[in-house]
């Protein structure tokens, strides 16, 4: 266990009004804290139990406020230190004077995750897991929030413990030839060792590849709905959503810039844009509106490209279709529910990424829901499987798979053990940085960054 001199305090909960607010406290001197604000010295709370007590102005006495106090006893908390947590009534003045408060009684204000910073130090979670905890405060979806509750609970450094294991046992049977033995490996053990890596670097290969599904379900898909100007791609916007929130009139150019909002799409969060509509124009405000298309086009993982199926192709449209005829789309043909014009002629080769839409009655919006997931193939997610979500990991599976692929090449090749062990040290490097047990501490600093204050 590590032993911190210091005690800090943060908000726990969100700033602003609510009927709630939680400020932990975190240290040697978390209970001592609390004692000089409900004026009781006596006060021994038992752990986990929560308490109803008054919450005193430090310096004139005065009762703020009526708060449950609860006591997590080391190393039986989150932190692995002495714990209380505070949780007073949502005013923002009120949580701020008691943070001041503790702050005047010589109480630190935690650094951004610092929290789960002191638990992966005091053994409480390993670095996976911790990482696990900022993604389930992020998840956008109930499928991402389902994967982050899986890693938490410790599933990834599960997965990971047999792999270690067995190159572990490779490096014992290398350092004891190489320590004890004069000859060179037999065929047979040769052979076996091979196999052995092999069966890991597979095992590890498998594991990573489930990290394109696994970045689509944590960071989601960016889409961008791209066409001419009033082949209604604000009314397909407005639909997918299910509120009125792009402006539409029967005026052509009424977009004049970008418009993203978040969607669920099957568990997988989409980013949806709207854009302004694609056409030569002198206008200087549209002018500025069509760069941004043309930038949302570029950022996108698919774009949906917008055309009036009640009207032929025209110069616009085909314009449109060149400009994406490099990035994954879909084509929706819109306004179905008007007599349809034949378009097979001028779409033949885009057969199978047509579908056919009405934004005024829905009709095939289910279907272009499922058209936008299709190109990436996302049946891990539905199927349950565990998944790497976090890219730092699968740099790091990637990693120790290509150092196992080259001991076993070394090993093929017979030279010396001394080789083969760095390639397999390195493995073993590699597959500890996930876990925390060799993370350099600017990259523990960098991950820790990125976690909310008071968690």
């Amino acid at each position: 266990m590590v032993v911190h001199t210091d005690t800090i305090v943060a908000l726990a909960t969100p700033p602003g009004r609510s009927g709630i607010g939680v400020i932990r406290i975190s240290g040697p001197r978390a209970l001592a804290l609390a004692r000089i604000l409900v004026r009781d010295q006596d006060f021994d709370p038992q752990p986990h139990r929560a308490i109803l007590r008054s919450i005193h102005d430090v310096t004139s006495g005065e009762i703020l406020d009526q708060a449950l106090v609860t006591y997590f006893k080391a190393p039986h908390s989150y932190t692995g230190e002495d714990v209380v947590e505070l949780s007073c009534h949502g005013s923002p003045v009120l949580l701020s004077h008691i943070l001041d408060s503790l702050l005047a009684l010589d109480a630190r204000t935690a650094g951004p995750g610092e929290f789960t910073l002191r638990a992966l130090s005091n053994g409480r979670l390993n670095l996976s897991q911790a990482e696990a905890v900022r993604d389930l405060i992020n998840a956008q979806t109930g499928a991402a929030l389902r994967q982050a509750a899986r890693q938490v609970k410790g599933e990834l450094s599960a997965r990971l413990r047999p792999i270690k294991d067995g190159v572990l046992e490779v490096i014992v049977q290398l350092e004891s030839r190489l320590e004890f033995v004069e000859d060179d490996l037999p065929g047979v053990a040769l052979a076996q060792l091979h196999e052995t890596l092999l069966q890991l670097s597979r095992q590890l290969d498998q594991m990573a590849a489930t990290f394109r599904s696994g970045r689509l379900l944590k960071d989601g898909l960016k889409v961008t709905l791209a066409g001419r100007p009033n082949v209604g791609k604000s009314s397909i916007f407005n639909a997918l959503l299910l509120r009125e929130r792009a402006i539409v009139t029967e005026i052509p150019g009424t977009t004049r810039d970008t418009l993203s909002e978040l969607l669920n799409l099957d568990g997988i969060p989409v980013l949806i844009t709207d854009t302004a509509g694609l056409r030569a124009s002198d206008d200087k405000v549209e002018h500025l509106g069509i760069e941004r298309t043309k930038q949302a086009i570029a950022d996108a993982d698919l774009v949906v490209v917008v055309i009036d199926g009640s009207q032929p192709l025209n110069d616009e449209d085909r314009e449109v279709l060149s400009l994406v005829a490099d990035s994954l789309n879909v084509i929706a043909v819109n306004k179905s529910d008007l007599p349809r014009h034949d378009h097979t002629a001028t779409l033949g080769d885009r057969q199978e990424r047509i579908v056919p839409v009405s934004a005024k009655t829905g009709e095939g919006l289910s279907d272009l829901r499922q058209a936008m997931l299709e190109p990436f193939l996302l049946r891990e997610i539905h199927d349950g499987h565990f998944l790497v979500t976090n890219a730092r990991h699968f740099d790091l599976l990637s990693r120790a798979n290509l150092a196992l692929l080259g001991a076993g090449e070394l090993l093929k090749q017979k030279v010396s053990e001394e080789l083969i062990l760095v390639e397999l040290y390195n493995a073993l490097h590699y597959l500890g940085e996930i876990t925390g047990e060799t993370t350099p501490d600017d990259v523990l600093s960098q991950i820790f960054s990125t976690f909310c204050i008071g968690k």
